[in-house]
């Protein structure tokens, strides 16, 4: 930094210069080089002290004070020496105020304001418990909302798996349901194409006479047979009712059969026998082919009986008896 030029000399220059290039007067006490200390910027109130800066403000606002202090103090001596008076004495301003002003112009935080009396360790004690409880607070509300977040997380996850599962049993509801109307549709239309088969081969098949009453069922027990049990189906008719054949085949038999009297034998082409017992008359011969409905004899009351009707067995690939309800039923045919 340059230096001032030497003043030029005066009348009343003083032989001892000093700062601001004045000296004090004959009858003026030495001037001495005023520096500020804590004692002398004390302020004229109460016991306000300044909290500690964060930073440069505070050198920044003592370095202002200072400036202006000097310049007070620098103006003063000017018009002393000016005058020839009597030094000025300066009024000091309430250094809290100037420093809290000069803070403001200096944009610095001034920190916390204390009542009169309050000492820089009680206002530290106070700010730190207050910071504490700040702090404090801004955790529980943190962790309260941590918390919040996590209960939302959980409760969404739970929704999702409710949902998830919820839509999963709908949907295996949804294909029982399914089965069960497919197995169902299947069903029907497995009976329906049985009805149909079963209709289709009505017309191929038919039973023994019209106009009739089931008096003996196979396996009906009895000492009229001499296996012990009935091994046909009885068609209880009026004497000389017209016999059909049930299904197209060739007479193989046909004749007088003991105690089945006058019996027919017709052989389909699959090889199952079906015997027309206790006939009164016989109207076909060995050999011969008979279609679906031919008449083959009348019904009567011959052999082993106790009145007239047809005795029908039916013999699969000529072997033992079987019922022939169950059979005539698997044609189409309800007796």
């Amino acid at each position: 930094m340059a230096s001032n030029r030497p003043a030029q000399s005066t009348s009343f220059a003083p032989n001892d210069t000093h700062a601001f290039g004045f000296a004090p007067g004959a009858d003026e006490a030495p001037w001495e080089e005023w520096n500020p200390t804590e004692d002398s910027l004390r302020p004229v109130r109460g016991r306000h002290r300044v909290s500690k800066q964060r930073g440069g403000g505070l050198a920044r606002s003592s370095t202002v004070l200072g400036v202006g202090v000097i310049a007070a103090v620098g103006a003063g001596g000017m018009a002393s020496a000016q005058t020839g008076k009597a030094p000025v004495s300066i009024s000091m301003p309430d250094l809290s105020s100037l420093t809290h002003s000069a803070k403001e112009l200096i944009g610095e935080d001034t920190g916390a304001k204390h009542s009169e009396g309050t000492t820089a360790t009680e206002a530290a004690s106070d700010g730190s418990g207050a910071g504490e409880a700040l702090r404090s607070r801004i955790m529980q509300q943190a962790e309260s909302q941590r918390d919040s977040l996590a209960s939302a997380s959980v409760q969404a996850t739970e929704d999702a798996a409710v949902k998830k599962a919820a839509a999963a049993a709908a949907k295996a509801q949804d294909d029982a349901v399914a089965k069960i109307a497919a197995a169902k549709k299947a069903e029907e239309a497995k009976k329906k194409a049985e009805e149909a088969r079963l209709a289709e081969l009505a017309k191929q098949y038919t039973l023994p006479t019209s106009s009739y009453t089931l008096t003996s069922r196979f396996g009906d027990a009895g000492s009229m047979w001499s296996s012990g049990y009935h091994t046909g189906l009885d068609f209880a008719a009026p004497t000389g009712t017209l016999i059909k054949a049930i299904h197209s085949g060739t007479i193989t038999e046909a004749g007088w059969a003991g105690a089945y009297g006058y019996r027919t034998i017709l052989t389909l082409d699959d090889g199952t026998q079906l015997w027309f017992c206790h006939q009164s008359s016989i109207n076909v011969s060995v050999g011969q082919k008979v279609s679906t409905g031919d008449v083959i004899g009348r019904v009567g009351a011959t052999g082993n009986v106790t009145g007239p009707h047809v005795h029908l067995e039916v013999h699969p690939n000529g072997g033992a008896a079987i019922d022939p309800m169950a059979w005539l039923q698997g044609k189409g045919l309800n007796p």
